[in-house]
């Protein structure tokens, strides 16, 4: 597996190795003695997975109570996955990164506790699988708006075609929101 840097000091891409062959493809998506040598948790307590049809979007979520990291990846389909540092004290606070995740290229991104995350359903039917770090508290839980003009996330759809939950129409602009120190 190769772990990459993205421009957010501790968002990572990883690129798990892919064998393919007439019958399909295989890869490794965790390995807890591989992560430990690289830096990330290995102690995981709780799996999530969604659905989402073309055009949604969920995010951009975070807990102030039970902070979570996470490792995102897509079981099929495709996403734009967005990680924004929420850390106050950060010299990157308020930045982003965006990346594309899919089911043919098995990336899958790791975003540290402080962060908040978002994605956007690229393709008709979209899973999405992820370990974190903590339970989900939801007393805790937070959400900025997706299209906050202070985060300038290039999302790559018109925003009248956004599906979103209450909640997620709801979010707090980030100027107002509970954040990390």
């Amino acid at each position: 597996m190769k772990i990459a840097e993205t421009s957010l000091p501790g968002v990572l891409l990883l690129s798990p190795t892919i064998y393919r062959d007439n019958r399909g493809a295989f890869m490794e998506t965790w390995n807890q003695n591989g992560m430990a040598e690289a830096g990330l948790p290995t102690a995981w307590v709780q799996d999530n997975s969604s659905v989402s049809k073309k055009n949604v979007i969920r995010g951009i979520h975070y807990q102030m109570v039970q902070p979570q990291g996470k490792l995102v990846r897509v079981t099929h389909g495709a996403v734009l996955d967005v990680a924004v540092d929420l850390r106050r004290s950060s010299p990157t606070f308020a930045r982003h990164v965006a990346v594309e995740l899919n089911a043919d290229n098995g990336h899958m991104l790791y975003i540290p506790e402080g962060f908040g995350h978002g994605f956007v359903a690229l393709t008709e039917n979209v899973g999405l699988a992820y370990k974190v770090t903590d339970y989900y508290c939801p007393a805790g839980e937070r959400t900025i708006v997706w299209n906050d003009p202070d985060l300038a996330i290039r999302w790559p759809i018109a925003p009248e075609s956004a599906i979103l939950s209450d909640k997620d129409a709801k979010g707090a602009r980030l100027r107002d929101a509970e954040v990390f120190a």
